[in-house]
């Protein structure tokens, strides 16, 4: 198990802190809409909560929208590919506005994860975690980061000619995390927050992809 990286920091937290609870309180109005629509579509949970793989390899509760149908529960793939038949209406948009993420403001309030760094992955794909890879543990998960926008339409990115476990594993995985290893390292406050301003250009739908030192 690694030990967390302890360069996060108090200037990093009281910025996680600014900005999560600043975007919460900006937030609530739309959560709530969503909230709203969830439960008309097909009541039951608005929230979907799952195991997430954070710093040093310990567990956490991570949350989202709930985007698949109430009676899904764990079955199917432990991913979300294009067209998967899980997802209602309203999880459809979720899933291409990125506003599912939104109830993760919670987890970085509450210390689990930041604005910025590595997604954190499910139990699923713990054994990923190998190797060099495994220094992806040593930093604090977060909401987004280079991985989340260089890969921001993910679900595309998968053959349907392959396995997207298998893909996910071999190609995915690997990818994202050497993304995040050539960053994280050499991160600065400033980078972070350009970050931050490239999260949200690609949710609204513009990729930028610059050097990833920047």
């Amino acid at each position: 198990m690694f030990v967390p990286n302890p360069d996060h920091g108090f200037a990093r937290r009281a910025i996680d802190l600014a900005v999560a609870g600043i975007a919460t309180v900006a937030l609530a109005p739309l959560m709530l809409l969503i909230a709203g629509a969830l439960l008309l579509e097909g009541g039951g949970s608005i929230l979907f909560a799952q195991t997430r793989i954070g710093a040093g390899g310990r567990t956490f509760r991570m949350y989202k929208f709930r985007k698949f149908g109430v009676n899904c529960g764990s079955q199917g793939l432990a991913l979300t590919v294009v067209g998967d038949t899980r997802m209602t209406t309203v999880g459809r948009f979720l899933a291409a506005t990125k506003l599912d993420e939104l109830p993760q403001l919670w987890n970085v309030l509450k210390g689990e994860m930041a604005i910025v760094g590595p997604r954190p992955e499910s139990l699923a794909f713990a054994d990923c975690f190998r190797g060099e890879l495994r220094a992806v543990l040593q930093y604090k998960p977060g909401l987004l980061g280079p991985a989340q926008v260089v890969f921001r339409h993910e679900a595309h990115y998968f053959p349907q000619s392959e396995d997207p476990i298998v893909f996910y594993r071999e190609v995915m995985f690997p990818a994202k995390a050497t993304l995040d290893l050539s960053y994280y390292p050499r991160r600065t406050i400033v980078s972070d927050l350009a970050w931050m301003v490239r999260g949200v250009l690609a949710v609204v739908g513009w990729v930028p992809v610059p050097p990833i030192d920047v």
